[in-house]
């Protein structure tokens, strides 16, 4: 909804902001609710070649960020996004441990990926078993 009371600049032009939005030194910003609809799921999340090799590294054992970025191309803050993307979809939990955070693979979210495999591998023997039986 905009609220043509409220103008913003965005460069040379002014324009009609949404309700909630405010103009700071030339930028837009608006806050709005988070929406779960935004949530990454397991399976968006593991489509990221870099996340894939983080999870590949937790199922073999729990490790701290910075144990992760020494084996990956990537850097410290650059992991901790990846693990937060895991996390927001739950597949990777967190724990403190002293002064650091130590991430593994949360079983939960895990199962549910397993859970959707285990559907789709039943459905296409399904398919197969009535396809095999349609034609002989």
């Amino acid at each position: 909804m905009i609220d043509h009371g409220v103008l913003g600049c965005t460069g040379r032009m002014p324009v009609a902001l949404p309700i909630g939005a405010r103009c700071i030194n030339n930028c837009v910003s608006v806050h709005l609710p988070s929406v779960d609809a935004y949530r990454s799921d397991g399976w968006t999340a593991l489509a990221d070649p870099t996340r894939r090799a983080i999870f590949e590294r937790l199922a073999d054992h729990p490790r701290a960020v910075g144990e992760l970025a020494a084996e990956l191309p990537v850097s410290r803050p650059a992991v901790s996004q990846h693990l937060k993307v895991l996390k927001e979809a739950g597949l990777v939990m967190d724990q403190h441990v002293g002064n650091r955070r130590v991430y593994r693979v949360d079983p939960e979210g895990l199962r549910a990926l397993r859970q959707q495999l285990d559907l789709f591998w039943t459905k296409a023997l399904a398919t197969y078993q009535r396809i095999v039986e349609e034609h002989t």
